[in-house]
């Protein structure tokens, strides 16, 4: 009979933090609601202490989770502590993460504390969380490069403290497979109370071994497993959950362990993750990527047609990747409209379907044939999108070798209109020169990139771009059959982001 392994999902927090990836608070609503679906056991919904923002997005999610448990992340000091409870006590089921490094690099260089002053602030942190709830977590930061002997009488610590998980991280993805797998062997064998918490790995990808990491302090002992989707995270990212998950799921003969995860909602959990951050998931990507179940090679195809298991050791139906079928036209109602989206996990309020509906009619009426990655783009266009400071209304191009291009756009700007021309080394180029003209900013611009959503010669384009502008930065998509109209979209989506962001700056 297999073992149980607890998944703790911190793409809300953790994986916020990679660059280019941060979120609203609606866009994190409705990922942790994707999350709780996913079966997650844990979702780390934020930092409170860090801002204001983060305060209020970790209640949100607090309110929405049904199922997950909701964790707060949290240093080691009395403020922290009682903040991150503060957003997350009307949880269902609430968590403190409390944390404090403990390699000797951190504290000389970091914390400026000595092993007595870190020991000392462990028991403290725990104790006071467990104060306010009995489900804490004790993080032992860059535990991968910490003294032994010492990372086990931390532990040891804060178990006696109140801690019921104790997380091992490998902070800068330095270790390896083995050296992790005996790292938690020698907890086990030498941390007198360590029976009576739950051993937890954070393993970042530094050197590519965050999965196989994971994967081997599971072998060795520790069953709960810190993971995001895509496996986005600061620098190279963590250990990605739809790996993690379908190694345990295809390789159960070997691990004996499973997990509370439903895999059908890998692919749109991870498809929405992308379309959330415009960030688009890598071809070559494990799982998830377009390439995974793809065979070119002729020998390949040959063994597929005999039999799929040849060449394939999982479906792609299996972790819930639909078809490119057709799913409405110009002809669908109401009715279909809303059940798709209810089969894709999307439950909208009669307003929000209203603005999907009619998005979808005016789109049937310029592309025959609407897929499902169509409907997903026109949901996170007309529903989970910021306020708008900054709204596209008209635009015009004109381009080619016998002509300037130049772009005539119309826009709304804080409630009034404004209308020019102007010109560019290109039709793109002559958009954003407009749109900064119009907004009265000169953000410059880090990214640019074109994807197609579906196949076709009238399939939409899909646009990312990344601003930045006073020192922060912003990833803006759009989506729309004209590529230069979706240029507009994502760049104004960028700058309503960039807004945003000033505008909470101004009040916290």
């Amino acid at each position: 009979m297999s073992e149980r392994v607890y998944i703790f999902d911190t793409t809300l927090r953790d994986g916020e933090q990679s660059p280019g990836a941060s979120m609203n608070q609606q866009e994190k609503r409705r990922l942790a609601r994707q999350l709780d679906r996913l079966g997650v056991d844990v979702i780390e919904a934020g930092f409170p202490a860090s801002s204001e923002g983060d305060f209020e997005s970790v209640q949100i999610i607090s309110s929405v989770v049904e199922h997950s448990q909701v964790a707060a992340l949290s240093r080691c000091s009395v403020p922290d502590i009682d903040r991150a409870w503060a957003a997350i006590k009307d949880a269902a089921h609430p968590r403190i993460h409390v944390f404090l490094a403990t390699s000797d690099i951190h504290m000389e260089y970091k914390l400026k504390m000595s092993r007595e002053q870190v020991l000392q602030a462990v028991q403290e942190s725990v104790a006071r969380a467990a104060a306010s709830t009995r489900n804490v977590e004790f993080s032992a930061e860059d535990a991968s490069r910490s003294n032994r002997e010492f990372l086990g009488t931390v532990v040891q610590t804060a178990i006696e403290a109140g801690a019921t998980t104790v997380n091992i991280p490998d902070t800068v993805g330095y270790t390896q497979p083995q050296e992790f797998a005996a790292l938690i062997t020698y907890l086990k064998k030498n941390v007198p109370n360590i029976e009576q918490a739950v051993i937890s790995v954070h393993c970042h990808n530094d050197l590519g071994m965050g999965v196989a990491n994971t994967i081997a302090a599971l072998d060795a002992g520790a069953r709960q497993a810190e993971v995001t989707l895509n496996g986005i995270g600061e620098r190279a990212g963590n250990a990605a959950l739809e790996e993690v998950i379908m190694a345990l799921k295809v390789r159960e003969d070997i691990h004996g362990l499973s997990t509370n995860i439903d895999i059908l909602q890998i692919y749109p959990a991870c498809r929405l993750l992308s379309m959330i951050t415009g960030q688009p998931i890598p071809p070559y990507k494990a799982i998830v990527g377009g390439n995974a179940f793809a065979h070119e090679a002729g020998i390949h195809q040959h063994g597929m047609l005999q039999n799929r298991q040849t060449y394939e050791i999982m479906t792609p139906e299996s972790i819930g990747r639909p078809a490119s079928e057709m799913v409405l036209g110009k002809h669908s109602g109401r009715h279909a409209c809303r059940q798709r989206l209810e089969q894709l996990g999307y439950r909208l309020d009669a307003e929000q379907m209203d603005l999907v509906f009619n998005a979808v009619k005016k789109l049937a009426d310029i592309k025959k044939q609407i897929f499902v990655e169509d409907l997903e783009a026109l949901v996170l266009e007309e529903v989970f999108r910021i306020p708008d400071k900054y709204k596209l209304l008209y635009l015009s191009s004109l381009s080619g070798n016998m002509a300037i291009p130049t772009a005539t756009l119309k826009m709304v700007v804080d409630g009034r209109e404004e209308q020019l021309s102007e010109f560019g080394v290109g039709p793109i180029d002559a958009v954003f020169n407009g749109i900064c003209k119009i907004v009265d900013k000169s953000p410059e611009l880090l990214h640019f990139s074109i994807t197609s959503i579906t196949g076709g010669t009238d399939a939409q384009g899909e646009v990312t771009v990344k601003l930045e502008n006073a020192g922060r930065t912003a990833v803006g998509r759009g989506s729309d059959p004209d590529i230069i109209v979706a240029s507009a979209k994502a760049y104004i989506n960028a700058l309503n982001r960039l807004a945003k962001r000033e505008e909470e700056k101004a009040k916290a």
